[in-house]
């Protein structure tokens, strides 16, 4: 981020988080051109990370004691190593977004779908996005290119150039 962005310091890192938290989470935003490369620096970091740890799982089997006092072997499935680390570094740059209930959505019916994800966002890179892109890597065999930035129109008021930054499919 060589940018200022007429901000301090402070202002123009939080800026750029949510700027990169809407990329990611809605796969495209509209703002101004320096801003949107700024945000697409970003997310495209954060993917690359996301990409290269998503696979690092470690399943392990417990046995416990159910009410019978029968012994039940369960299998869990936590994040290794590198994954929790990827996990810790992007809570840190971004910001986490709540699901929203769709329209016409019941109550019930939300509850059932977000039950267990505590920060859905995070979730979404794992689970979503960094599937897709590994996929992209292994096709095209190119690293990078997750995000497009393109110019649109001057803004009316104060001429700033308008750019829409998105996630390339």
């Amino acid at each position: 981020m060589n940018t200022k962005l007429g901000k301090p310091t402070d202002q123009k890192l939080a800026l750029v988080a949510n700027l990169a938290t809407d990329l990611l989470w809605y796969g495209k935003i509209e703002t101004t051109f320096e801003r949107a490369k700024s945000a697409a620096r970003l997310a495209e970091k954060i993917i690359t990370l996301a990409v290269d740890t998503y696979e690092d799982v470690v399943t392990v089997e417990k046995t416990t004691l159910d009410n019978n006092g029968k012994e039940k072997t369960v299998s869990v499935s936590k994040d290794g190593v590198k994954k929790l680390n990827a996990r810790r570094a992007i809570i840190a740059e971004l910001y986490d977004r709540q699901e929203q209930r769709k329209k016409g959505e019941k109550l019930v019916d939300f509850e059932a779908r977000t039950q267990g994800i505590e920060m859905p966002l995070i979730e979404k890179i794992f689970d979503d996005i960094a599937p897709k892109y590994a996929e992209r890597i292994k096709e095209k065999g190119q690293r990078g290119g997750y995000t497009r930035v393109l110019k649109t129109t001057i803004r009316r008021g104060d001429n700033a150039q308008m750019a829409i930054a998105e996630l390339v499919k």
